[in-house]
């Protein structure tokens, strides 16, 4: 592949694709199957998006790898062997590194590059990026597959420049690892990222202090290796399978759909049942067990309890315990973790957990950390405080029209989308995976996908009818917006202060983002959209409008 430095100065394209993950990859195999000249544009030195960034310790996905990955090629799923049931880190970048090879997708793919700005220009009806090396890229149309965990949020602490020890975040993790043997390490954040790498830093470390703002649920994830007969079986049905994912609410099939509502069982069957999923391992299977545990806050209450109880079980000191059990959200309003061992690691005589709720962080001084009340020496800080998530990497570039329309200003309060795929005032950018959609609720591949053969089947669809450019009608935008608050509003998500309402970044709009109506419902809505001709939506050519 050539240097990106000896690239042209000026590029033109049929369609920009900006971001190298999987959203990204699936676009350039997608729309180049179509004919057009696409290119993708990645910040990063290889491909994977959150997966060539996130390599902290214990980093894993939560959805089985059977599951998490790749439909479009049944070749591909055939062939490929994931060596236990969730994937970690290493692993899925592998994976995603043998289908950029596979199907030839590098020779589309600019790494080192980042878009850092794009301007729809309405007279030429073209899309003019510009990289940070000051490379223009022209083009029809634009696919942002930036990704909705890709702008990591680094606390904006007191003194952590002056900190003289180290300090890493989850999402920039250094690519040799960090040995944290015989240190006095601190850990910030106690999210997915947080539940994931405690347990390993802690048997390195000679002490981990862990500093909770937020106790979060966090289910077993009963990992473990991949068992050939649950491999071969699962194979023997891929399609079917896959099929059947479409018509769940979080794109993921294999589970019985719950039949009643927790309160018609009693006690005994609740937590017969509950037990069963525990045993189980894994986060939609336990959510799945009752029809309400979303929408009934009394039904929500069994299964939350339950959970505390479990943790109340597994950590030795009832103190620690109690700051452990989440108390300020019904179970699944966050993303619900997945562990191995976490809990119990709280159990070790190097872990200490610290509660920055009712103590909270002052500083950050140049041998530790202090809160209110208490100094704490350290050789080296983790921060597991997450991201700008949904909106960040869109909002980090500067994204206008010639008309004078600017998406920072637009998404001012919050993200408007129509349908999550297109913003209106923006023409012919669409957006894989964005605020409005569901992505970030389901399999994020089987939503990647299902928004790129959207995008696909638009174009398509616009180079039959000889038309050029498709734009979002204000009011569609604003009745899907409306929408999608109305289904939150419905649940018990709202309830919980987490990055779905942007909670974690300070001064952030508080928009519910996803939409939680289900991936199912969702999809036949798009696609009842596309079959009438794209109800919502202005086509035109040249400017002129087509009835």
């Amino acid at each position: 592949m050539p240097d990106a430095s000896h690239a042209p100065s000026s590029r033109e394209l049929d369609v920009a694709i900006v971001g190298g993950g999987l959203g990204g990859l699936y676009a350039i195999h997608r729309l180049r199957g179509m004919g057009l000249k696409v290119r993708a544009y990645e910040a990063g030195s290889g491909v994977g998006g959150t997966w060539f960034w996130n390599r902290y310790p214990g980093a894993r996905c939560d959805v089985e790898s059977l599951e998490y990955s790749y439909s479009f090629s049944d070749e591909l799923q055939q062939e490929w062997k994931w060596p236990e049931r969730y994937g970690n880190q290493p692993e899925i970048l592998q994976y995603i590194n043998h289908v950029a090879d596979r199907f030839d997708l590098r020779r589309d793919v600019q790494l080192d590059t980042r878009i850092v700005s794009a301007l729809f220009d309405q007279k030429t009806g073209l899309w003019m990026l510009r990289t940070d090396k000051g490379e223009e890229v022209r083009a029809r149309y634009c696919v942002m597959a930036a990704g909705n965990l890709s702008t990591p949020r680094v606390p904006d602490f007191k003194g952590i420049h002056d900190f003289k020890g180290k300090w890493y975040h989850s999402g920039l993790w250094p690519h040799e690892g960090v040995d944290f043997t015989g240190l006095r390490v601190g850990v910030v954040g106690t999210g997915s990222s947080g539940v994931q790498m405690i347990p390993l830093i802690a048997r390195q470390a000679e002490h981990l202090t862990v500093f909770q703002r937020t106790a979060n649920f966090s289910l077993p994830a009963r990992n473990g290796p991949m068992e050939p007969e649950r491999e071969s079986r699962h194979k023997a049905d891929y399609p079917a399978r896959r099929r059947a994912a479409y018509d769940t609410p979080f794109a993921i099939g294999g589970y019985p759909k719950p039949t009643k509502s927790a309160l018609e069982a009693t006690e005994e069957e609740r937590n017969a049942a509950y037990e069963a999923k525990w045993q189980e391992g894994g986060s939609i299977s336990y959510l799945y067990a009752y029809t309400d545990l979303l929408v009934n806050k009394q039904a929500n209450d069994t299964a939350s309890e339950f959970v505390r109880n479990k943790i109340r079980g597994m950590v030795k000191d009832p103190v620690t315990a109690e700051l452990l059990a989440p108390k300020d959200h019904p179970i699944g309003t966050k993303r619900l973790c997945l562990d191995t061992g976490y809990y119990e690691t709280y159990n070790r005589a190097n872990v200490t957990l610290v509660d920055v709720r009712s103590d909270p962080i002052a500083e950050i001084t140049p041998t530790g950390l202090r809160t209110g009340k208490k100094e704490f020496e350290l050789d080296a800080i983790v921060f597991a405080t997450g991201f700008d998530a949904m909106t960040g990497a869109l909002r980090e570039i500067d994204i206008r029209t010639s008309d004078g329309a600017v998406l920072a200003d637009k998404w001012a309060g919050g993200p408007l989308t129509y349908l999550g795929l297109m913003v209106a005032g923006f023409p012919n950018m669409f957006v894989v995976t964005g605020p409005g959609s569901p992505g970030v609720k389901t399999q994020m591949i089987a939503s990647i996908e299902q928004h790129v053969d959207w995008i696909a089947g638009c174009l398509d669809h616009l180079h039959k009818q000889q038309l050029d450019r498709i734009e979002p009608a204000e009011q569609a935008e604003s009745d899907w917006v409306g929408h999608v608050n109305a289904v939150a509003d419905s649940t018990l998500y709202p309830l919980a202060n987490s990055w779905y309402v942007g909670a974690n970044i300070p001064g952030k709009p508080r928009v519910f983002m996803p939409y939680v109506g289900g991936f199912d419902r969702y999809k036949r809505r798009c696609d009842e959209v596309a079959s009438s001709g794209y109800e919502g939506f202005t086509l035109s050519r040249r400017g002129v409008a087509v009835a």
